[in-house]
């Protein structure tokens, strides 16, 4: 009984470790590194007659080039909420439309822009490691509190073992995440 409760509660770990790793992942999918890409305006919410509703489900995003994006509205009456809803999310984009779709250029990155993005980076990174260090924490905790409740020592310690060899793969990932995103962000 005790075993599994053990194990319960490192899978438990592993999952909010887990869910640390993918929102991280969908962070830095946002975060734009030189060229268009359609996940930059994932986080639009437009004005669909009143409710505030993801650009995605009022229109396909598209990148038909390195340095623009378009926006194809399924009603044509949605043109002007996406230009605001756009401007609103303040991107720094500015989108024109010619009555059937919505254009986004996508200027160059400056090289003081590109330290932003990166000081942005680190910034999600950090968040990520501290809601491992969270679930690593909590999980510890749990195993001590099991091993006052009758757990084997030697079995607490080697989970414990197991916990911290859990978030140190969970980090390395954080860093590979990372290392690409900056690189991205960097090649000119």
């Amino acid at each position: 009984m005790k075993e599994e409760d053990v194990d319960l509660c490192i899978d438990i770990a592993k999952d909010r470790m887990q869910k640390a790793i993918d929102h991280l992942e969908n962070e830095l999918k946002v975060l734009r590194a030189g060229r268009a890409n359609p996940n930059m305006l994932s986080g639009v919410m437009v004005d669909y007659y009143g409710t505030p509703t993801p650009l995605a489900q009022v229109a396909s995003v598209g990148s038909p080039d390195a340095r623009s994006l378009t926006i194809q509205p399924w009603e044509k009456k949605m043109i002007d909420p996406i230009e605001k809803a756009i401007m609103a999310a303040n991107l720094g984009f500015n989108p024109q439309n010619n009555g059937e779709t919505v254009r986004v250029m996508v200027p160059p990155l400056t090289e003081e822009r590109r330290k932003d993005l990166v000081k942005q980076v680190k910034h999600e990174g950090e968040n990520a490691r501290v809601s491992i260090r969270n679930a690593r924490r909590d999980a510890i905790e749990e195993i001590k509190k099991l091993q006052k409740s009758g757990l084997a020592e030697d079995l607490a310690k080697d989970s414990e073992t197991d916990v911290q060899k859990i978030t140190d793969a969970f980090n390395k990932k954080i860093e590979e995440h990372l290392e690409k995103k900056e690189k991205e962000i960097l090649t000119v």
